[in-house]
This record gives C-alpha cells, structure tokens and sequence, in this order.
C-alpha cells in the first residue's frame, strides 16, 4: 500500500510538472511572438529613423544634420578653386539698347592728344557705352471721380451726376496693381501683411488685408480663361508629367497635384488623390504619363507610362541599406539602377546613339527584371511586395528607351511643385475654397508664362485690363503683352 501510494504522489507530481511545463511552453510561444513582432517593430522604425532624400520621397529640407553631412561627405571633392574656371564665358549684365534709355550723356574730347588743336563735337559711331541704372522715387498716380449734385436756378432740385459703371472702376485698385498684389502673394508667396508692408513702404499705397484678400478673388476670376487654355494644352501634350503632395486648408488635409508639359504648367486642388477625383483632371488620356508608382494613376494605360527611375533608385538605395538577403538584392538592384542611368547619360551627352542606346540596354532590361523576379519570389518582408509592384509597372519601364522625348525621371513635375511644397511649409496652406482657387490659378498661369517666355507682372496686368474693359482676355501662348 506504501509503494502504491508513493507511486500516486510521484504520478500526481509528474503531472503537475507537466502542467507547468506546457504552461512554460505556451508562454514561450507567446514570449516568442512578441519578440518576433517587437523586432519587426524595431526593425521598421529603425528603417524609417534612417529615412532621409537619397534612400526615400523626403525632400532635401527634410535631412538632420547626420544626413546633410553624409550627404556632404559623399560629394567629390573637386581640384579646381572657388569661381569661374578657365575658358568659362562669364555672365554679365548686358548693356540695354538705345531705344530703352531714357537719357543720354554725350562726353566729347576737347582737344586733340596729337597735336592740341580744339576737336568738332561729331558723334562717334561705336562709342564706349556706360549704362547707370536709378529707380526714381515711386509715387502712386491716384484718380478720384467727383459726382457733383447741382442746384436747378428754376426750381432750385439740386441734381447728382448719374453713377456711370463704364467711367467708374469698380475697383479702387488699377489693373498694374492689383497684378502686383497677386504677384507678391501669388507668386512669390509673400503674406498678405508683409505685402501690405511692402506696397506701403515701396510705393507708398496704403492697403488693409481685407482688400489685398478682395484683390486675389478678383485677379483670381481675371486669370480663369488663360488657366483654362493652359489646361487644354497640358490635355493635348504628347508627354506630360505629373506628381502630387499634400496641401492644407484651414488645418485641414488636401491633395495638390500637377500636370507639367514642356509648354505649360497646371495646378488644381482636391480633396484626396484617390482615383475618382484625379481621373477627370486627366482629360482624354492622350500622349505618355511619366509619373511615380502611385495606385490612383492607374487609369492610364501601362504602355503609356514612364515610371520614374529616381524614386526607384531611392527605393534600391533603402533596400541596400538592411542587412541579410534584403540588402543583397537592393545592392544588386541598385548596381543596375546605377548602370542604366550611366548609360542614358551617355546618351544625353551625345556618346551614344539612340540605336546604340537601345541595344547597351536590352540586356539591362532583362537582367533587372530577372533579378526583380527573384526578389519578389524571396518573400522578404518590405522588399518582395515592392519589387513585385514594380515588375507590374513592367511596361512602364522602359517607355524612355523607346521614345526620344520621354525622360527616365519625373524631375519636372518635382520641380514644378516645389514652389507649392515650400508656401505650404511658411504659410501653413489656405484658409478657404477661395485660397485654393487663387493659389492653383494663379500659379498655373505664372509657371506657364515663364514657359513662354513671357512677363508674368506684364502679363496679369493685361488679364486685370481685360477683365476691367469686358474685353477678350489674352493669350498666354499668342504674342508677349505690353511691358508692366
């Protein structure tokens, strides 16, 4: 009976121990999963700590310190000094012609070096010119209209001058100046106060915030045609560009957008950049896209796209940067990334050309795309999905091998928005439906003036003039309007 009983505890003792140690193993598990999820954790915000410009979409501004010296670091350091290098032509003010200077000071020689005799004051052909540049002082030219009311010697009814909407502005602001108010707000991003400061101080217009708010809404309306024909261009535009980035109204979250060609530049805010809402900015889908990856583009057809190589090249340089079998395949992605713009440079430097281009790059082609295969097929978190994103976007690869006018990258349309990326960054976006109106319109029509070539104060002044006359607006691709 004792030894039947001390097999009962020994029983009963082996099987609390077994209790505890599947208790033991289930937490084991457990503990173990939290360990695999902290690491991806850490992993991921390790990533994203080492997230600057040359590995991700942030912009230049956007580095520490670390990355700004690494970035400085990582630049050649050139042999040659500071300035103008030998063979270099210089830039220079040029002298104006005679019909654009206002005075002339005619200097003759008294008398001759030779032989003393007093010289004729005859002009001289070829002159040495010296040109001396003043702004006189600015003093606004103000018009007021009286309506007199006068007294009838018969019966003594005192009459007021009718008021005439076709002899009085509307506006107690002329077309020049209210295109110079939307040209300092508009344009060069300046804040209503500190515009009004300077009108003030410059020109010595006085001006209250409210009518610099008023001015932007009514320059905004003048403007409206030339948009619209900007946007029938960028439409029929063989190639176009075009990329997104955040906006803000009253705090709160936008989507700004822009379409680029090499003639004109549009702008427009929505809501989100969800698909439904970009697809009707783009038209009848005509010509080639160049744009980035982005999942709301994907209405235009693939073989009529450019993917842009430089977000790919900042996506091989992050996936370089991990350790393991992620690291391996960044590192071989970007060798190609890095061979293919060599080649294209090469290209553009006139080296190769296009028939030779294309046959350096077919093997290119489809030794990356393999390589990308294999990528997709590792399952490797954050890598695989990525490259097999992008061997979806196959077709959209290669476009600018192809064509002689499309271009590897969408630096254009980056470029584009920066003006947009940093008036966010200083004035927090818009405060009204209004804002946004005025900000995309008048953006558009100075990034396309400048395309053409024209004034861009000339050229909103002759939009106010037009607005203030009822007369046809003007053309932002005819002939260059009067000089502001």
């Amino acid at each position: 009976m004792d030894a039947e009983r001390r097999i009962a505890e020994l029983e009963a003792e082996l099987a609390a121990k077994d209790a505890i140690i599947a208790e033991q193993a289930v937490r084991i598990a457990v503990l173990e999963q939290q360990v695999a999820v902290l690491t991806e954790q850490v992993a991921r915000l390790s990533e994203l700590l080492g997230q600057s410009s040359r590995n991700s979409h942030k912009p230049p501004s956007s580095d520490g310190p670390a990355a700004r010296e690494e970035r400085n670091q990582n630049k050649k350091k050139s042999s040659r000094g500071r300035g103008g290098q030998p063979g270099h032509q210089g830039n220079r003010r040029h002298l104006l012609p005679p019909a654009e200077v206002d005075q002339f000071v005619e200097l003759f020689p008294p008398q001759c070096k030779n032989c003393w005799e007093p010289l004729p004051q005859v002009p001289d052909e070829s002159p040495r010119r010296y040109q001396h540049t003043e702004l006189p002082p600015v003093k606004p030219h103000t018009t007021e209209y009286r309506r007199h009311a006068v007294k009838c010697p018969g019966c003594g009814y005192r009459t007021r001058a009718a008021y005439d909407e076709a002899t009085i502005p509307a506006s107690p602001f002329g077309p020049r100046l209210m295109a110079l108010m939307a040209l300092l707000t508009g344009v060069y991003h300046l804040s209503r106060r500190r515009a009004a400061t300077l009108l003030d101080d410059v020109l010595g217009v006085r001006v209250s915030i409210g009518a610099l708010s008023a001015v932007e809404a009514r320059v905004s309306e003048a403007v409206k045609p030339a948009v619209a024909e900007a946007w029938v261009r960028v439409e029929g535009a063989e190639v176009k560009h075009t990329d997104g980035t955040g906006w803000l109204q009253a705090g709160a979250s936008l989507s700004l957008w822009t379409l680029a060609t090499t003639a004109a530049t549009v702008f427009k805010v929505v809501k989100t950049g969800s698909t439904e809402l970009l697809r009707p900015l783009y038209g009848a889908l005509r010509g080639v896209l160049v744009s980035d990856r982005a999942t709301a583009l994907n209405f235009w057809a693939m073989r009529r796209r450019q993917v842009c190589w430089a977000h790919l090249l900042r996506k091989f340089v992050s996936f370089s940067e991990r350790g393991g079998p992620a690291g391996a395949f960044g590192r071989e992605l970007l060798d190609y990334a890095g061979l293919i713009f060599t080649y294209w440079h090469h290209y553009k430097d006139r080296k190769l050309s296009r028939a030779e281009f294309r046959a350096w790059m077919a093997p290119v082609q489809e030794q990356f795309e393999a390589a990308l295969g294999r990528a997709a097929q590792a399952d490797i978190a954050r890598l695989s999905g990525s490259c097999a994103n992008i061997l979806e976007h196959r077709e959209a690869l290669w476009t600018f091998v192809e064509r002689d006018d499309v271009e590897p990258t969408n630096n254009h349309a980056e470029r584009e928005l920066r003006a947009f990326v940093l008036w966010r960054k200083r004035s927090f976006g818009t405060q009204s439906e209004r804002g946004n109106l005025f900000a995309e319109r008048v953006m558009s029509v100075a990034h396309t003036a400048r395309k053409q070539h024209k004034n861009v104060l000339a050229f909103l002044t002759a939009c106010c003039t037009a607005q203030r006359d009822r007369a046809p607006p003007p053309s932002l691709f005819d002939a260059e309007p009067a000089a502001a």
